[in-house]
Parts: structure tokens; C-alpha cells; sequence
């Protein structure tokens, strides 16, 4: 009888991780595509250079979560690893730069945009933290995301898989594969990741956290 209600707690709880996981995903199309899309055409619309600029580096540094979810639907092994970086990066690059937060400061809670900016990066922020959080709980899949236990970190990027492959056999005639998927991936990981060290070595150090958002006079 005990291990009856052992088992049936491990179910519910198994169940409710991969609701926990697939809810988490879903908020993450929300908070980390959808509205800053939505603020990027905003602050040009209101020609707001502060937000502006900040949305660009915000999408720069974002496609290293794009890349993550082709590791994931690759099911490269330290695909999970790679999307908390993403995220942790996203959010850095949200808070870092003095001249964004001290121009942000500047405005009063009665101006939408900056409002909705700054309301958003502490979404982000929470979104990142409760990704990681519950990563955590999965130690292992950091490095083997292939295993079962880590099969519910996968589910989410079936749905993009197949929308990705598609497309690509709608635009290019040819198969999608999850081993393409991988290759594309780590191809685009190594790019990013020398452009990142580029920056680092030779931009950081010249700009600090200045990102020269109104260099070109404010609109």
C-alpha cells in the first residue's frame, strides 16, 4: 500500500513538471519574443532611442536562445546548459548598460513605453530565474539531455521541429532532419561564440557599460 502511494505521487509530480516545463516554454515565446517585438516597433514608432537601442542588444544576444532550440530539437547533449546561458545572457543585456537605465530613470510611471519596458525586464528577469530554477531539478540533463528522465525538456521543441521542417522542405524541397538541426546549431554556437569573445576583448573594454545609444543625437 505505502508503495502504491509512493508511485502515485511520483506520477502527479512528474505530471505537474512537465506542465511546469511546458508552461515555462510558453511564457518564454511571450516575455522573450513576442513583446520585445512588439516594444522594438514601439520605441521606432515613438522614436525612443534609449528602448531602441536597447532592443538591439537584446536581439543580438538573443539568438543564442535560437540556437538552443535547434541543439534541442537536435537533442545535442548540453542543449539545456545552452539555453540557461541564453537566458542568463538575455537578461544581463536587459540591466547592464548605465546610460539605457539611466535615461529609463528619467521617465515617470505615466509613459507607456518605458513603463512597459522596464515592467517587462522584471519579467524577464523572474522568467530567467524560474527557468533555471527548475533546470536545477533536472542536475542531469545539463549534460545528457538525451537520457529519459530529461525526456520532458524535449517535448517543447517538437512542435518547432515540425514547423521547421516544413518549411524547409516547402522552401528548399528537402528533408529537415534532427541531425541537421544539430550541425546548423553548433555551427551557429561557434559564431556566436567568437563573436561574443570579439566583443569582449576589444568593444568592453573600450565601452564599458556605456552603449552609446545617443552617439548619433537623440531623437
Amino acid at each position: 500500500m505505502f508503495n502504491y502511494y509512493v508511485c502515485k505521487k511520483e506520477k502527479v509530480l512528474n505530471v505537474f513538471n512537465q506542465i511546469s516545463i511546458w508552461l515555462s516554454f510558453q511564457l518564454s515565446i511571450i516575455f522573450l519574443v513576442g513583446i520585445p517585438i512588439t516594444l522594438f516597433f514601439w520605441s521606432i514608432k515613438k522614436r525612443n532611442q534609449a528602448v531602441n537601442k536597447l532592443l538591439s542588444i537584446y536581439w543580438k544576444i538573443s539568438l543564442l536562445f535560437f540556437i538552443s532550440l535547434l541543439l534541442l530539437i537536435g537533442k545535442f547533449n548540453y542543449a539545456l546548459l545552452v539555453t540557461n546561458i541564453s537566458t542568463l545572457l538575455m537578461t544581463i543585456s536587459v540591466w547592464f548598460w548605465n546610460d539605457i537605465n539611466d535615461e529609463l530613470k528619467e521617465y515617470d510611471f505615466t509613459y507607456p513605453l518605458t513603463t512597459t519596458t522596464k515592467v517587462w525586464r522584471w519579467s524577464l528577469t523572474f522568467i530567467s530565474l524560474n527557468f533555471l530554477i527548475q533546470s536545477l531539478q533536472n542536475f542531469n540533463c545539463f549534460s545528457s539531455i538525451n537520457s529519459a528522465a530529461c525526456e520532458i525538456w524535449l517535448q517543447p521543441s517538437s512542435n518547432l521541429y515540425i514547423i521547421i521542417k516544413n518549411l524547409f522542405n516547402f522552401f528548399f524541397g528537402a528533408n529537415f532532419t534532427q541531425p541537421i538541426a544539430k550541425f546548423l546549431g553548433l555551427f551557429s554556437l561557434l559564431i556566436y561564440t567568437l563573436g561574443l569573445i570579439q566583443w569582449s576583448i576589444i568593444k568592453l573594454p573600450k565601452n564599458g557599460r556605456n552603449s552609446s545609444f545617443s552617439e548619433n543625437g537623440r531623437y
